[in-house]
């Protein structure tokens, strides 16, 4: 099953995206598939077809959920998928998972069926390199069912093996772009002044906590922005932390 969602080349994508809808189908689900929720742009196969219309059958009217640019920041599931990398489940009454998320128990559920656009459903999050996240869907078939305690015991874990294969085939495929220069190693100190700056001290406050002149922290700064192809601090900032160089926040 995981060489048939496996995804090579740009042909490959509307058998394997067959092989996943079949997947889903075969256990009681219909599957909806995001390659990045801060993407206007739907996930295509190589004829220009729209996967999650044409092969995951989301066609009826109301179900072209694509169509809404507002979703990922509106709906609770993209936006759970922002603070849990494992997958877990969800309806009305709130989110499951393997274990306890206290991002997710604090989040909004009020109007979770018309928000979210199913009574429930499995979830998969994708994270991916460079920040990039992905959102796998599995609504159950029988709309009366909304507790998935016991499909998610049973099929959650394979569900998130097939979508992290198919998601991460789909973005190296399809991706055009390179925004991050290839083998960017950033040195221990750049890393140090990047890390305080990402907190929003200064260069000065910075050269005080670390001991170290004005100039100096600027320096550090700015060479890492060239090795990252930056265009100011913040993007240097930024583009650290997509890398991982700068850990999670505090």
């Amino acid at each position: 099953m995981a060489q048939r969602v496996t995804i090579r080349r740009v042909e490959d994508i509307h058998d394997a995206a067959v092989a996943l809808h079949e997947m889903s189908q075969t256990r009681g689900f219909r599957v909806a598939a995001c390659d990045d929720i801060s993407s206007k742009e739907p996930m295509i196969d190589a004829d220009g077809a729209i996967i999650n219309g044409e092969i995951f059958g989301w066609m009826a009217d109301g179900e072209r959920w694509w169509e809404d640019t507002r979703l990922a920041l509106n709906s609770p599931l993209p936006r759970a998928c922002r603070y849990e990398s494992e997958p877990f489940w969800c309806n009305e009454h709130g989110m499951f998972g393997r274990w306890r998320n206290e991002y997710l128990e604090e989040m909004d559920l009020t109007d979770f069926r018309k928000r979210s656009l199913c009574h429930a459903a499995i979830m998969v999050p994708i994270h991916l390199p460079f920040g990039q996240i992905g959102s796998v869907s599995f609504t159950p078939l029988d709309k009366d069912l909304t507790d998935l305690s016991e499909p998610f015991e049973k099929h959650a874990d394979l569900m998130a093996a097939m979508t992290r294969r198919f998601i991460a085939g789909y973005v190296m495929v399809m991706r055009t772009k390179r925004r991050i220069p290839a083998d960017c190693m950033l040195s221990k100190r750049e890393v140090e002044c990047l890390r305080w700056a990402a907190i929003g001290k200064t260069d000065k406050e910075i050269s005080m906590i670390l001991d170290r002149s004005h100039a100096t922290i600027r320096y550090h700064i700015h060479r890492a922005g060239e090795k990252l192809d930056a265009v100011n601090r913040s993007q240097t900032i930024f583009k650290a932390g997509q890398l991982g160089y700068l850990g999670a926040s505090d």
